[in-house]
């Protein structure tokens, strides 16, 4: 029979003696893996967004960029519109390309110091520029640029949205200003190119035509001079009167002299009516070899003369549409054709909107979190491999 052993280990611990679980007593059980990846990323966002982090005003101005008349769009064009690809949108773009570019980068900081603006004393190593990663030069300012300012486009409305980040208020308000300032002149400057491209363009198709007008007017009136006579047409319908007439009395000649052969065949009359048809018939084959008889003819000269006189009046119908669209580019050239409209200046803001603290390390938290369980689960499933 054996023989049971009872062993006194103390009194049972009481809710008051159980050990206490502390943060570094949770820490310890906490695997390596989850406090590097998970932990240490996110305490480090907490300090610098809570402690370290400079407060951003955000300065926002919205426009539109229009033209004074809006012709009506064909069914492709609404179609087009429909999908995004309007004249309107294309010159929002271009402010939006400028504003964001070297050149507009360039501009801006003739205007104002934007490096200043964007590196105050009170700014973050982190947000402000140049960083730590950063070098203090105008490419590197270019490459930083869009932190600070992104241009939207809503293609609903046709509206665009300038957004403006800076460390201080007024700085934010002053390089919105400056920016909108930028796509004011650079839509003025698309004006005045487009309007003396257009004018240049109306004034050398007007000058063309007056020289083509010019030289078929010349043209005519040498040929004119020529052949001494003001319209060969008229010239030609004339001969074919005098040809119609003699061809009436060569008929009544020939009815003379054949009523007159049957009556007295013997008439000293006849000798006389056939010299009087013989006359008759050499004029009209004059006649008619002056208006079809070879090159001095009328028949080449009225060709020719036509052939004048259409492109005579076609000169003149090109110099009257040259001179309507010289007048039509001048008027245009008085009115702008495009053109920036401010629908919301740019504001003073009174409050910080960057960064977004808890937002920001709550992003950081389930980033770690998401690659921590994706790194776990493939570890979990190439142990499980190993074991197999």
């Amino acid at each position: 029979m054996t023989e049971n052993r009872l062993s006194y280990m103390g009194p049972l611990a009481s809710a008051h003696n159980r050990p206490k679980k502390t943060l570094r007593t949770i820490a310890k059980k906490l695997p390596w893996g989850f406090i590097i990846v998970v932990g240490i990323p996110t305490l480090l966002a907490a300090i610098y967004f809570f402690l370290i982090a400079s407060p951003r005003y955000v300065s926002e101005a919205r426009f539109i960029v229009r033209s004074p008349a809006q012709p009506q769009m064909s069914a492709l064009g609404v179609a087009l519109q429909g999908a995004g690809f309007t004249t309107q949108a294309s010159d929002a773009f271009a402010i939006h390309e400028y504003i964001t570019s070297r050149d507009g980068l360039a501009e801006l900081d003739r205007r104002i110091d934007v490096a200043g603006m964007l590196a105050p004393p009170n700014a973050d190593i982190v947000a402000r520029y140049p960083n730590l990663l950063e070098r203090r030069s105008f490419e590197s300012m270019y490459k930083a640029f869009p932190r600070f300012v992104t241009v939207g486009y809503a293609s609903q409305t046709g509206i665009s949205t300038l957004r403006v980040e800076a460390f201080k208020p007024e700085d934010a308000q002053k390089m919105a200003d400056a920016l909108l300032s930028e796509g004011e002149a650079l839509v003025n400057r698309l004006n005045e190119r487009a309007m003396t491209n257009t004018l240049a363009d109306a004034v050398a198709r007007s000058k063309e035509a007056t020289r083509a007008a010019g030289e078929t007017q010349a043209a005519l009136a040498a040929f004119r001079n020529d052949r001494r006579f003001l319209d060969p047409t008229r010239e030609a319908n004339a001969m074919s009167q005098v040809i119609v007439g003699l061809m009436a009395n060569l008929a009544e000649a020939e009815v003379q002299r054949d009523q007159l052969r049957n009556e007295a065949p013997q008439s000293p009359m006849l000798p006389s009516l056939d010299r009087r048809i013989v006359t008759i018939e050499r004029q009209i084959a004059e006649e008619r070899s002056k208006i079809a008889g070879g090159t001095s003819s009328l028949a080449p000269q009225v060709g020719r003369y036509e052939t004048l006189v259409l492109q005579n009046e076609l000169a003149a119908k090109e110099v009257a549409a040259a001179s309507a669209n010289l007048t039509s580019a001048r008027q245009d050239a008085q009115r702008q054709q495009l053109y920036l409209l401010r629908i919301a200046a740019p504001n003073l803001p009174d409050v910080a909107s960057e960064p977004r603290r808890l937002r920001s390390i709550l992003t950081v938290l389930m980033t770690c979190l998401l690659i921590y369980g994706v790194g776990w689960l493939v570890w979990a499933g190439v142990r499980e491999h190993r074991q197999d």
